[in-house]
């Protein structure tokens, strides 16, 4: 029997018509709310400033497997729920100091305010000054090897648009199709810098093929 993926958002398994119980799938029913840099799942609240993290939030309904793509609900966004000012021709000092992106030093449209320029002196002096602390730190405390695992015991691929199980004796340089990323969210766009699509709903953006082949990795290096 053909083993078919699940469609459903949070969910990505693999099943067969003949084996796929009521409560057998969890998933997400409403789409995500990004804004902020947060990242939150409207059905249930969860929420994550890291988006691999995010997409690990486990889904808050149950049902059967289904291989028909789910129409997600478009929740509100929170800036949506804000109220919107009256637009001014020349924006206001007081208006500007009340800003939170003036005042972290990103840029505004709204005022006119250009991100801060870093002096390349002081940003060279400190990423040298971390560069010989990292050196430092690596060689007094090497990072741990990774774990051992019996080449029979199936494990989970870590790997971004991958999410397969696998065994090590069936690992190989092609057993993976993933994204090595990042994750790009820009202008209420999608996309993933590694292979340069980008598109508007997230659904659309969890539908992009992946564009990198290579080895299964249950504990990715970070």
């Amino acid at each position: 029997m053909e083993k078919l993926r699940c469609q459903r958002i949070g969910c990505n398994a693999f099943f067969t018509e003949d084996d796929n119980p009521e409560d057998s799938c969890t998933y997400h029913d409403a789409g995500p709310l990004f804004h902020d840099g947060m990242k939150e799942w409207s059905c249930c609240k969860k929420r994550s400033h890291d988006f691999s993290l995010f997409l690990e939030i486990p889904g808050c309904k149950t049902g059967k497997h289904t291989t028909e793509k789910p129409v997600l609900t478009k929740p509100a966004s929170a800036a949506s729920n804000r109220p919107v000012p009256a637009p001014t021709t020349t924006p206001s000092a007081s208006s500007k100091e009340n800003c939170a992106r003036c005042r972290q030093g990103f840029f505004c449209s709204d005022h006119g305010s250009q991100p801060k320029e870093v002096n390349p002196k002081s940003s060279s002096t400190v990423a040298s000054t971390s560069n010989e602390s990292n050196q430092d730190l690596h060689e007094s405390h090497p990072p741990p090897p990774k774990k051992i695992v019996d080449i029979n015991q199936p494990q989970t691929c870590k790997h971004k648009g991958c999410g397969k199980t696998f065994t090590e004796k069936e690992n190989h340089d092609t057993a993976c199709s993933y994204h090595p990323g990042p994750a790009i969210f820009h202008d209420r766009m999608r996309g993933w810098k590694c292979c340069d699509i980008h598109v508007k709903e997230f659904d659309e953006f969890m539908a992009i093929p992946p564009c990198t082949k290579g080895w299964h990795d249950a504990d990715p290096v970070s």
